[in-house]
């Protein structure tokens, strides 16, 4: 029976987990009917397993849901997290506060304590790896146009240029009109200087539309080139989701790596 309601909290969080990440896909949106409802079914699920298999381990339990809700929420209100991730993470708190050991013992020393940590680290390391994209993208564009990739962004400082190299890339003025893409720069108009254009090195998605039409507007006015930075703001659910899978299979990405540098 132990193991059974292991395979049943996993399942669970796998299926919603699913469902998030393919609305958050396609709409950027994610229902809080979803957490309303995973959430009291995840508490439900893990307080019986443990007051009835292991009452010693709800202590972890508690300080699990306690250290995962403090960081999701600080994350959220620095504007790293979606309210959707940080929601997920909660309720993936909930439902597996531990590594369900009944179903993989192999991995138990490629884990934190508080799994939903492992899973948040592998996420992120994920997300990394749309990194080396961008740097390439970038790169091939700078080859290929022969032109400076921060022109009219001269007076930018040097960190601001590199997070924005890392994390995005020049695209035409129109394709910030579809999808998702998220504008890394804004342009404000003054009657007594020049546009000053300035690069954005956290946009925020509710700001989207007031900076595309101020970017749309410079551009039919001949006050703007063709090419604008942006990223395409890809939800971090989907990597939440990919990092439980990773998080269950292999265990920590960062633990894993640490191991083959240091061997």
């Amino acid at each position: 029976m132990d193991w059974i309601l292991d395979l049943i909290r996993v399942v669970l969080s796998f299926s919603f987990l699913i469902y998030a990440s393919w609305s958050d896909w396609k709409s950027r949106e994610v229902s809080n009917k979803v957490w309303a409802i995973m959430a009291p079914l995840a508490l439900t699920l893990t307080l019986f397993q443990f007051v009835v298999f292991d009452p010693q381990g709800l202590p972890l339990f508690a300080l699990s849901f306690a250290i995962t809700s403090t960081l999701s929420v600080a994350l959220f209100y620095a504007g790293a997290f979606g309210g959707a991730d940080a929601k997920a993470l909660m309720c993936l708190s909930l439902a597996l506060p531990t590594y369900p050991t009944k179903l993989f013992q192999f991995n138990i020393l490629r884990v934190s304590p508080i799994f939903p940590l492992t899973v948040f680290s592998n996420s992120v390391l994920l997300a990394a790896f749309t990194v080396v994209y961008a740097v390439l993208r970038n790169s091939f564009w700078r080859l290929k146009t022969g032109k400076k990739l921060f022109e009219g962004f001269e007076n930018e400082s040097i960190w601001r240029k590199f997070a924005a190299f890392l994390t995005g890339y020049k695209v035409k003025t129109a394709e910030l009109e579809k999808g998702h893409m998220l504008p890394l720069e804004d342009i404000t108009k003054s009657e007594k200087r020049a546009d000053e254009r300035r690069l954005l090195v956290l946009p925020k998605d509710e700001e989207r539309g007031i900076i595309i039409e101020r970017i749309l507007s410079a551009k039919q006015e001949g006050r703007l080139q063709n090419e604008v930075w942006a990223t395409p703001g890809l939800p971090l659910l989907v990597f939440i989701t990919f990092g439980f899978i990773v998080s269950l299979t292999l265990g920590d990405l960062i633990f894993i790596l640490l191991g083959l540098i240091l061997a």
